[in-house]
């Protein structure tokens, strides 16, 4: 996958904060010099070349797998997922922050503009970039050693994510995850989730999931994922119904509905998202299973 921008070729380099005041999270553009500039941009460098010796990688990012620390994901940028950053690469006229307590930093990106006017974003979750407040910290001075007694901010060596004019690139996806808010995002669009579903599977009586999965994060990631991979038509009814039983999910025909018992709606969705499945190597002794993850072989 390439990277729809010329690192070689930047013009504009702007650098800025994600600040959470408590009622809301801010993006605030900050003046930074030419070192500064520099230093951004080989992070920028240096995350690509990370990104790029991730052999097993790019995949898509699937809300409902568990992903490694660092793990080469993308995700098309018109994605409902990157929303949140969508709009921090699509922002025009940051404001310039002139007053702010440090400590409610939570991001710090910078955005690259190259010489055919496209545009990249970089964001890092800030963990080391905290000011130091109450810290002694010392400098060589005219063979001094000196106290610091400005705030000091830490540069991280790379970001956790790029975003150019199609895709997220993501390198560490719990910060696309944080700086995303997917976990709330996620809670919140399980009723347009449940809608999309339930077009598919008309036969299944989604009540008491939906009810279930708006107060789950993991329950509505799967119902997320369900609906991304887009594999929900065409499920034969009777052949759905087969499979809940055999990997012991309770299901209960109604009035030509499927309804799904208490205490089995996780289960459920496990089975559409291609999570619970049965093999039979012995003769006579099936064996259930459930996958912590699922990749699709291609023949």
């Amino acid at each position: 996958m390439n990277l729809e921008f010329s690192v070689e070729d930047v013009k504009v380099t702007e650098f800025g904060v994600g600040i959470d005041d408590g009622d809301g999270q801010t993006f605030f553009s900050i003046p930074v010099d030419q070192d500064v500039q520099q230093a951004l941009l080989e992070m920028v460098r240096s995350t690509w070349e990370m990104l790029e010796r991730d052999e097993e990688g790019p995949t898509k990012y699937e809300p409902s797998e568990k992903h490694g620390s660092t793990e080469y994901l993308y995700l098309p940028i018109i994605d409902d997922l990157a929303a949140a950053v969508r709009a921090l690469h699509d922002a025009t006229n940051l404001q310039i922050a002139t007053c702010y307590d440090p400590s409610s930093i939570f991001c710090y990106f910078c955005r690259l503009t190259d010489g055919q006017g496209r545009r990249l974003t970089a964001l890092r979750r800030a963990t080391q970039f905290k000011g130091v407040l109450k810290k002694r910290l010392l400098r060589m001075l005219d063979d001094t050693m000196k106290i610091v007694g400005d705030t000091v901010f830490k540069l991280d060596n790379d970001f956790d994510l790029l975003i150019d004019s199609e895709i997220v690139h993501i390198l560490r996806p719990s910060g696309f995850e944080f700086a995303g808010k997917l976990q709330q995002a996620i809670l919140e669009a399980v009723p347009e989730n449940i809608k999309a579903i339930r077009q598919d599977l008309p036969f299944v009586d989604f009540d008491n999931i939906e009810a279930y999965a708006v107060k789950r994060p993991r329950a509505a990631r799967y119902l997320a994922s369900v609906r991304g991979q887009s594999e929900t038509k065409n499920i034969d009814k009777a052949r759905l119904a087969n499979l809940c039983r055999k990997t012991g999910v309770e299901v209960q025909e109604s009035g030509g509905k499927l309804s799904v018992g208490d205490g089995h709606e996780m289960g459920f969705l496990e089975v559409l998202d291609r999570r619970r499945y049965e093999v039979t190597l012995v003769a006579e002794a099936p064996e259930q299973y459930r996958a912590a993850s699922r990749t699709k072989i291609r023949g």
